[in-house]
């Protein structure tokens, strides 16, 4: 198995992003687990409206990084844009998307599949914009953001949405000192391009930095079982090749290896809220 970081390893996207079940099945688990911080979608929309001088009259919206659509239903609801546009570099998630949002009325929506390296959009087109959990999957971040300022209408806003560099790092010492991957510790972060830490200094190499919104959240999972149908979604471990996408093998050993509780971990949410350069001076 490479050990490259995975979100950045052009190997293992089908891997990771082929069957839209596999990423249904992480973060259903993870969501299950949750017990602290608001839905994101939610505060995308709070912050848009806190900041967009027109929000309750916007053209385009574009989703990018939209998956199985599960933000991009909730901005067409509540942002109510002329039309949506979601962009995904996954078939198998697209067509998920297509049948989520799939509403006889409202905004009009699209589902494009494309490399958020490339747009394929016309410049100044989009109202807003939201990034939510992708940026960390950039080889080329600066490209990416270039990208976001080109395709920004005058007045259009970018959120951003990301995880802090050492989210869930309670897994992590948990699955080292069980023996499940001794190095679990020391492995580069799934966030390490694009990180609570770093993502407003990358934003302005395109951007104007309007705000920036964090927000703690917080996961229990509840036993066993529960700990390991995430384990066996998440890409970040070396377990061996018995163990990988096989949550009923992981439970058997977790069971072996520690008494059944919970765990809890959390993550830190960073939102970064910008727009074109020069525009409010």
């Amino acid at each position: 198995m490479s050990h490259l970081n995975p979100f950045l390893d052009p190997s293992r996207q089908e891997e990771l992003y082929g069957r839209a079940s596999r990423l249904t099945e992480r973060t259903s688990t993870l969501m299950r687990a949750k017990r602290a911080g608001p839905p994101v979608p939610g505060t995308v929309v709070d912050l848009v409206r806190s900041h967009h001088a027109d929000a309750d009259e916007l053209g385009v919206v574009l989703d990018i990084g939209c998956g199985r659509g599960t933000s991009s239903l909730v901005l067409k609801r509540l942002l109510r844009p002329r039309r949506l546009v979601g962009l995904d570099s996954s078939s198998s998630l697209l067509a998920q998307a297509r049948q989520r949002v799939q509403e006889p009325t409202g905004p009009h929506v699209d589902f494009l599949r494309g490399d958020f390296h490339a747009l394929p959009l016309p410049a100044e087109v989009c109202d807003v914009i939201v990034a939510a959990f992708c940026l960390y999957h950039a080889s080329r971040p600066h490209d990416v953001l270039a990208q976001f300022a080109r395709v920004l209408a005058p007045g259009g806003l970018a959120v951003l949405v990301t995880k802090g560099i050492d989210s869930y790092r309670e897994m992590d010492e948990l699955v080292a000192e069980i023996g499940l991957d001794v190095r679990a510790t020391q492995h580069e972060s799934l966030y390490a391009a694009a990180h609570s830490s770093n993502l407003a200094g990358l934003a302005t190499s395109s951007l104007d930095v309007v705000t920036i919104h964090d927000e703690d959240h917080t996961f229990v999972f509840d036993g066993n079982d529960h700990l390991a149908q995430y384990l066996a979604t998440t890409p970040k471990y070396q377990f061996g090749p018995d163990l990988y996408g096989r949550p009923e093998a992981l439970s058997a050993i977790l069971h072996e290896l520690r008494p059944d509780q919970p765990l809890t971990t959390r993550s830190l949410i960073t939102f970064v809220v910008a727009g074109r350069k020069g525009e409010r001076g």
